[in-house]
Parts: C-alpha cells; sequence; structure tokens
C-alpha cells in the first residue's frame, strides 16, 4: 500500500501521478483520478482567483488520516492526493486524488469518498477575489450533504 500527500504552492502533472501508482503493482486493474480546477465564476460573478491556506503538519496529518481510511474501506493499492495553496488563478489545477485498485468500484468510492472529505472536513481556507473584493467560501450545502452518505 502507498499513500503519498502532498501540500505544495508548485502545479503537478496528473500523468505522471497516475504513472507513479500504475508502476506500484501488475495487480492493479484501475486508476481513478480526480483532477480540480479554479473556475472562473463564484456564485455567478467572475473572479480573480483563489487564495489558499493551511496549518503545515496537521493538514498533512488529516489528509493522511483520511487516505488511511479509504484504504481500510476499500481494497487499495495506492493514493495520492496533491492540493495546492497559495495564490491561484481561473483554470488552474487545485487539487488531484488518484486512486488505484485491482478493480474499478473500489477506486471509484474511494476517490468520491476522498473527495467529499477534502471538500467538507479537510483543513484548508479559501480566500475569493472578485474585483476588489476579497471573501472566505464557505463549504456548499450540496458538499455537506454528499459527506453524509460516508
Amino acid at each position: 500500500m502507498s499513500i503519498t500527500i502532498g501540500i505544495q504552492t508548485a502545479d503537478f502533472s496528473v500523468q505522471q501521478e497516475c504513472d507513479a501508482l500504475r508502476a506500484l503493482s501488475k495487480d492493479i486493474g484501475a486508476i481513478v483520478s480526480f483532477c480540480g480546477l479554479v473556475r472562473e465564476l463564484h456564485d455567478g460573478a467572475t473572479i480573480n482567483g483563489l487564495f489558499l491556506e493551511h496549518y503545515p503538519g496537521m493538514t498533512e496529518k488529516s489528509l493522511q488520516s483520511m487516505a488511511e481510511q479509504a484504504c481500510s474501506r476499500w481494497p487499495l493499492q495506492g493514493v495520492t492526493i496533491i492540493h495546492r495553496v497559495g495564490q491561484l488563478l481561473p483554470a488552474e489545477q487545485i487539487v488531484l486524488v488518484v486512486v488505484a485498485s485491482a478493480h474499478r468500484a473500489a477506486a471509484f468510492a474511494a476517490c468520491d469518498f476522498l473527495m467529499d472529505y477534502l471538500k467538507t472536513k479537510a483543513p484548508f481556507w479559501k480566500k475569493c477575489a472578485q474585483g476588489e473584493q476579497q471573501f472566505w467560501v464557505e463549504a456548499k450545502d450540496s458538499d455537506l450533504a454528499a459527506s453524509q452518505r460516508w
């Protein structure tokens, strides 16, 4: 079992991260990935960008714990979670979750579970810039509802 957690300002390569998990074992039959991007619109208004903050050390431990929980719930062979922090512009990559398993159902479920956690419980804070205004982004009710199924 391989778990990789990255909190970084630098961009990432989805292909390289998928390839790294694929190289773990010839028993891997499914790799599911989710790559989130910064949207240009927030509540119908154009944004200039996002600024993401986190608590170093605490954030990594939290993501590691969630990845371990996913591994205990589904037969996974590898998990990679990368989340960017700092200033991000519209269309830039913000988050990546990649899950490897022998079977697709486990990989899809684990990836979905991890994204629900990242959207609702991971210790990240997003500040949105719209023109001259800045405001903190709250978790959406739909994200909170989705996380309740786990």
